[in-house]
């Protein structure tokens, strides 16, 4: 029995029109010896993560210097997806990134891209595993400007500074805004090392955004329990408990 090997299907993103033409003409020109099909392109981040959640591609070529989202963040936002693609990054030269890339095994093409070179890519492409996100953190100093929920098959992006607290609840993150909360898998202790210039740890299951804060109050939820500092953010009715380890910040921030 012949097993017939499905083409691979291969989705560009780069905010360069010349640049998604030529990597077109090579793809046709790969395709002759190579079974793959062409689903979409994108002009910047946010509009392939809209694309990306109504059609799947195997593999996504992705440019690293763009405007409003980056290849790397774009990266992380799409292994939300429920099948994730596999990335390969093209750049101009780039010293740093390429020797980022090749200690981490991460497949990378350098502009002008060349024929061989993405049929090897391509090729290695169909056995290839997903890079895990927070490899993908250590390539950037820079944090994220969006965190990314997946919702009913759809990735949604949430400015960070937007959130207004992150609190940790069994194994999910709790991201509130003004409007919504939504449910994110990822390390408090890692978003807190992220993003530590946005906010500050308030208790071991909560952090909150620094300019978001409008006072602080002592409360007693009991007449017999001790009171405590609890945080009141601008844009909330709700008090936020303060841990006896944190109580410090009250001094910092009055």
């Amino acid at each position: 029995m012949t097993v017939v090997e499905l083409p691979l299907t291969v989705f560009i993103v780069d905010d360069e029109p010349p640049a998604r033409n030529r990597l077109k003409d090579l793809l046709g020109d790969c395709a002759e010896q190579l079974p793959l099909t062409l689903v979409g392109e994108a002009s910047n981040g946010v509009e392939a993560l809209d694309k990306l959640s109504e059609v799947h591609a195997d593999v996504v070529m992705v440019d690293i210097r763009m405007p409003q989202m980056d290849g790397i963040e774009l990266a992380q936002h799409l292994n939300k997806l429920h099948k994730p693609p596999v990335i390969i990054f093209t750049t101009a030269y780039d010293s740093y990134a390429i020797k980022a890339f090749e200690q981490r095994a991460i497949d990378y093409l350098l502009k002008p891209i060349r024929l061989g070179r993405l049929f090897e890519a391509l090729s290695r492409a169909r056995s290839a595993v997903p890079v895990r996100s927070e490899v993908l953190q250590e390539l950037t100093p820079e944090p994220r400007k969006n965190l990314s929920i997946h919702e009913r098959g759809k990735i949604v992006l949430v400015p960070i500074e937007q959130v207004l607290y992150l609190r940790a609840e069994l194994k999910y993150i709790t991201v509130r805004t003004v409007e919504h909360e939504y449910l994110i898998e990822e390390s408090l202790v890692a978003l807190e090392k992220e993003f530590a210039a946005r906010f500050v740890r308030i208790h071991r299951n909560c952090l909150v955004a620094k300019e978001e804060i409008e006072g602080f109050e002592k409360v007693a939820e009991t007449d017999d329990s001790e009171a405590h500092w609890a945080v009141k953010l601008r844009a909330l009715d709700e008090l936020l408990p303060i841990s006896r380890r944190q109580q410090f910040i009250v001094k910092e921030f009055s």
